[in-house]
């Protein structure tokens, strides 16, 4: 198996870029080029193409990292034949057909579901509940306060968007499943990985283990890496 020094990162709904910045150095210190793309989060077409723009601008082969949502955006992202393995943290795993909101709409149970608030043009934030105690309920109060705070409204028509085709079936993928995840249940991710055929870790963590186990993602990238 070739080695990659190339990983991308690819954040989730109600995040930026900066959701890796613990994982970040930890990839660095090992001698990885990192590259955090940053989603508009204003529809599954153009998060698509933020993505297909930073594996244009990479220097050779990529792995391409998703958490969340982005497991959709780099499903159809990474159809590019520079990406040689995914890794999945915590993330929906769409095939062709399908998106994140069907996969998520038959959850048979999704806590956060309840905690998701819509404005007047169809934009979704979370509840304060919602990320203090089911988004990322094993971070410090302070570091829930940020999240709270920053977090990227993410489009409706985003969440709905479908895969053309599903780079995980072409490539080996990796997945890490966060036990205490109240968005994306273990049952249902160990379901997806199932499904892929990915080489799964688990994590005791919530839904933000880059930034609550950071040591733990990071790994598991290199792992893939390498």
């Amino acid at each position: 198996m070739s080695t990659s020094s190339n990983v991308i990162l690819v954040h989730g709904a109600w995040a930026d870029g900066s959701s890796w910045a613990k994982v970040i150095p930890l990839l660095a210190d090992n001698g990885l080029n990192v590259t955090a793309v940053q989603l508009p989060l204003t529809g599954f077409d153009a998060d698509v193409a933020a993505v297909r723009r930073a594996i244009a601008l990479a220097d050779g082969e990529v792995v391409l990292v998703g958490h969340s949502y982005a497991g959709a955006v780099i499903g159809e992202a990474g159809n590019d034949p520079k990406v040689i393995r995914m890794v999945y943290v915590d993330a929906f795993a769409p095939d062709a057909g399908e998106s994140a909101g069907t996969l998520f709409a038959n959850f048979k149970s999704a806590p956060l579901n309840d905690e998701i608030r819509p404005d007047a043009e169809g934009f979704l934030k979370l509840s304060r509940a919602g990320v203090f105690d089911l988004f990322a309920q094993d971070l410090p109060e302070a570091e829930k306060a940020v999240i709270y705070a920053t977090q990227g409204p993410v489009h409706a028509s985003a969440l709905g968007g479908t895969l053309t085709e599903a780079a995980w079936r072409t490539r080996a993928t990796y997945y890490l499943i966060g036990d205490q995840d109240h968005a994306i249940p273990r049952a249902e991710q160990e379901s997806m990985a199932a499904r892929m055929n990915a080489t799964v870790a688990h994590v005791d963590s919530s839904h933000v283990p880059m930034l609550s186990q950071p040591q733990a993602v990071a790994s598991f990238i290199l792992k893939a890496a390498n």
